[in-house]
């Protein structure tokens, strides 16, 4: 029944016939090198092998105008092949993408651009309404435009007259409820090519992956009741192994999918990464009111005591900047402006909790440890805690019943938990803030990463974007062979810093 269109409500039975095309189509998907594209020599250097072939999935997708859902495991770089791809159709056709993002995760794709494709011009979509609108004028001079979901959904009128290249859809599963705002929003957006990155493109329910689909592929696996009636139900009522299958086959092709036990010769023991956000906009205007107030603070001071004798004082103060990175409710009691660090760790952990893993929290502020675990997002976790006032059997007995399989996540303060525990049940550690000496971050992550350890590590470490943080990364970075030659544990950056160092940390 070759009439038959994919927005009918009725199926085909009988023969259909099939195109070489079609053939064709299936063999470069199933063997992605097939089909020659050039990869832009700089970025062709930083791929893995397995990223090179999901760089010629995409293309091969693209190349039939087709799209798909890149849903490799965390930590195997499904943001560096996109950023290739997208350098990639920006050199070729001169066409923006559009890339959605959660909102704690906007300026991480911004860093990312800028590391990876530094040349390459990128927009951010941000700020207020006026802000925003001002920028909507600029889109087609640019190769990527990067949103969030939230903003989206504001601004929705603006964009979805648009004509993109392709709209990328990070952590897809915003939009697995087909009847959200998410989900409405995006599924108006005109893309040539339209592409979904998630490492869990299914976690309840087939409902899910048709929303993805819907997006991806429109009218692909059918309207929504078609499918329901034809996959869903008979496959969650009867536990229909055989369509189950049948499903799987239809969607193969369109989902690419490699786990680290897949590609584990490729990849390092431990993979690290910097994962940048901003704040929310009353933790701003807290942290830029405390900074001003702290500049002025430190120049009487060193106009009365000179800079060696200010050391407490400047680590005070810098102490308090790296608080309201944190999140202000650390030291201001009555706060309820949110914090962008926050948002980011939620957004970081459901991906890792739906993805198997298991993941130890490291921060230097027991405190923020207690806020963690208070958010109400991961209030029903019961995460293991361990501080200074945890005694030593209790700690004992707790890293027992985690490396023996109990509960997901382990909050850890960095001074008391940095050392001498052995915690290789987890293959996640996320260090929440930076700490001065690097040194001091390696020992935490060497409680998973070490002998007994059958997993790669993901390290994820968190810093704020226009703060101390950032700047305190910077010096890190400077100063690392001065760190790994001078510093020793126990000591930490500012005692070898100059006065001009220093000062810099407070400028806006």
């Amino acid at each position: 029944d070759l009439s038959w269109s994919p927005d009918s409500e009725k199926v085909p039975n009988g023969p259909v016939a099939v195109d070489n095309r079609i053939i064709d189509l299936v063999r470069h998907l199933k063997a992605p090198g097939s089909l020659t594209f050039r990869l832009p020599a700089t970025l062709g250097k930083l791929l893995r092998p397995y990223q090179k072939t999901g760089v010629h999935w995409l293309c091969t997708l693209d190349y039939y105008g087709l799209g798909g859902i890149l849903a490799d495991d965390m930590g195997l770089g499904k943001t560096l092949q996109t950023i290739t791809y997208v350098h990639m159709q920006w050199h070729k056709r001169k066409k923006t993408a559009l890339i959605i993002a959660p909102t704690s995760l906007v300026y991480n794709w911004l860093s990312e651009f800028n590391k990876f494709s530094p040349r390459l011009p990128v927009l951010l979509i941000d700020g207020n309404r006026q802000q925003r609108t001002s920028l909507f004028s600029e889109i087609g001079q640019h190769a990527c435009v990067i949103t969030s979901y939230a903003l989206l959904r504001r601004d929705i009128d603006d964009l979805k007259d648009y004509p993109f290249g392709s709209c990328f859809l990070d952590e897809a599963q915003n939009i697995k409820n087909p009847d959200t705002l998410n989900a409405r929003c995006v599924k108006q957006i005109q893309a040539d090519r339209a592409f979904a990155l998630t490492g869990t493109p299914l976690e309840n329910s087939l409902l899910e992956l048709w929303s993805i689909f819907d997006f991806i592929l429109p009218g692909y696996l059918y309207s929504q009741r078609v499918f329901q009636g034809l996959y869903e139900i008979p496959i969650m009522r009867d536990n229909d192994t055989a369509l189950l299958k049948d499903l799987h086959r239809q969607i193969m092709p369109f989902v690419l999918r490699r786990m680290k036990k897949d590609v584990l010769k490729e990849l390092p023991d431990k993979i690290e990464s910097h994962t940048v956000c901003d704040m929310t906009e009353k933790q701003r205007q807290i942290y830029d009111a405390f900074l001003a107030r702290s500049r002025d603070d430190l120049r009487q001071e060193l106009a009365v005591s000179g800079y060696n004798r200010s050391q407490i004082y400047i680590l005070a103060l810098l102490t308090r900047l790296r608080q309201i990175c944190c999140h202000p409710a650390l030291f201001l009691k009555q706060y309820n402006g949110g914090s962008g660090k926050l948002l980011l760790l939620e957004e970081l952990l459901a991906d890792c909790f739906s993805a198997g893993h298991r993941v130890l929290v490291f921060s230097q502020f027991t405190s923020m440890l207690e806020l963690i675990k208070a958010s109400p997002a991961l209030r029903d976790l019961a995460p293991f805690y361990i501080d200074g006032q945890v005694p030593p059997e209790e700690r004992l007995h707790q890293v027992e019943r985690f490396n023996g399989g109990e509960g997901k996540l382990f909050l850890i303060s960095l001074r008391a938990g940095g050392t001498g525990l052995n915690l290789t049940g987890a293959d996640t550690v996320i260090h929440f803030d930076p700490w001065w000496n690097p040194a001091v971050e390696e020992q935490a992550t060497d409680r998973a990463y070490r002998i007994g350890q059958e997993n790669i590590v993901q390290v994820f470490k968190l810093y704020t974007r226009h703060s101390v943080e950032e700047k305190i990364l910077a010096l890190q970075q400077k100063k690392q062979q001065l760190i790994d030659s001078v510093i020793k544990p126990g000591q930490n950056l500012l005692s070898k810093m100059t006065l001009d160092e220093v000062m810099s940390l407070f400028d806006s």
